[in-house]
């Protein structure tokens, strides 16, 4: 096999010619690994009944921001936001106590605002 351009003499399994490196008309060579993408808008294998029901449902579970009566110190708005980030209530109301020490006392007005305008659990 010669190429056309150059007329370099390749092997004939050869994609490329090697003196100008135009590729030959010969179709590419097929990987042995034929691994497929992954697709993330349909269900993986064995997923069928595993409340799968596609790309629109994130894979976070979907948590609302609320006040929770039951673990509370006096509304329930630290424990709400505790939940809602996943973290300590302890330290989420450390983190209220800092904001109430900020001098126009932000952390007094938006717990005041949270205690209103957040659901009860």
């Amino acid at each position: 096999m010669f190429c056309t351009q150059c007329g370099t003499k390749l092997d004939e399994d050869a994609r490329f010619c090697t003196g100008c490196g135009k590729p030959t008309a010969h179709p590419p060579v097929e990987d042995t690994f034929t691994a497929q993408e992954p697709r993330y808008d349909q269900a993986p294998p064995g997923a069928e009944n595993a409340g799968w029901s596609g790309a629109q449902e994130s894979a976070a579970p979907h948590r609302r921001l609320r006040r929770i009566r039951a673990n509370k110190k006096i509304a329930g708005v630290c424990a709400g936001f505790a939940e809602y980030f996943d973290m300590d209530p302890t330290l989420m109301r450390l983190i209220w106590v800092g904001l109430l020490l900020v001098p126009p006392h932000i952390g007094l007005i938006a717990y005041i605002i949270a205690w209103v305008v957040l659901p009860k659990s």
